[in-house]
């Protein structure tokens, strides 16, 4: 039977309600200001064993509190995800049929990129092609602003990339609608867009930027850690561990 949840746990998840996703680091914080404010016991290293109690009583709602991490940077962040939706239904309470295209083909268009990206002028023309209903340019360019407000696509530059919170929460949709297309992370085990890939055809496995980042970083003849072929890439610096270890 699991333990019961108490006034720190149900702080931790109304803030996790209210927000959808949070950092790591924000998280811990969490934990530690949840834990002091209701007088619980505080373990600093204990935040999984503390969210373990929240997801076992959130089982009934078919909901769960689940880490990913970020392609971009390597972060991690906790997202209180739907367990019982596993494709883009989840969203259609906030968008239109025609939205919903859309983003099902921006996934489309990133997933079958070797970037893990969409150019802005690629999803526009898209948008010309939509079954339901066509939109407009300025009605996509909303659309996609809200997309990424909302924290489904991240954007730079005109490139649209997806969030982790998309990556975790349509995680299953995205193994079974793409499993001939991506791959996961040689390295972390999560699925991997923005990577880099062994060019051995033999092999071919890819890895995160940021796993790229940390796992060559003390080898000075860096080669594929399932083939031992040399790894031709260029290792990306230290912005990577900068932003790693400030989140820790």
């Amino acid at each position: 039977m699991s333990p019961p949840m108490g006034d720190s746990h149900k702080r931790f998840l109304q803030t996790m309600m209210s927000n959808g996703i949070i950092s790591a680091s924000r998280a811990a914080a969490l934990h530690k200001h949840c834990c002091e404010t209701h007088g619980a016991h505080y373990v600093a290293d204990r935040l999984e064993d503390f969210i373990n109690i929240i997801n076992a009583h959130l089982q009934s709602l078919f909901m769960h509190i689940r880490k990913g991490m970020s392609e971009d940077d390597g972060l991690e962040y906790y997202a209180l995800v739907n367990v019982t939706e596993t494709d883009i239904t989840r969203m259609a309470s906030d968008y239109a049929d025609n939205e919903l295209e859309l983003f099902r083909k921006t996934m489309d268009l990133i997933a079958d990129s070797e970037s893990g990206s969409a150019s802005s002028t690629d999803i526009l023309n898209c948008a010309d092609s939509l079954q339901t209903k066509k939109l407009k340019k300025k009605e996509t360019e909303h659309v996609l602003n809200k997309f990424v407000q909302d924290k489904w696509l991240n954007e730079k530059d005109g490139e649209y990339t997806l969030s982790v919170r998309c990556i975790v929460e349509m995680e299953q949709y995205m193994r079974t609608i793409y499993q001939d297309l991506i791959k996961v992370c040689h390295v972390c085990h999560n699925i991997a867009l923005q990577c880099q890939m062994c060019e051995n055809p033999i092999c071919g496995i890819k890895v995160h930027l940021p796993c790229v980042a940390r796992y060559f970083r003390a080898r000075s003849d860096p080669r594929c850690p399932e083939c031992s072929d040399f790894w031709p890439h260029e290792i990306p610096g230290e912005l990577f561990f900068f932003l790693f270890f400030c989140e820790y």
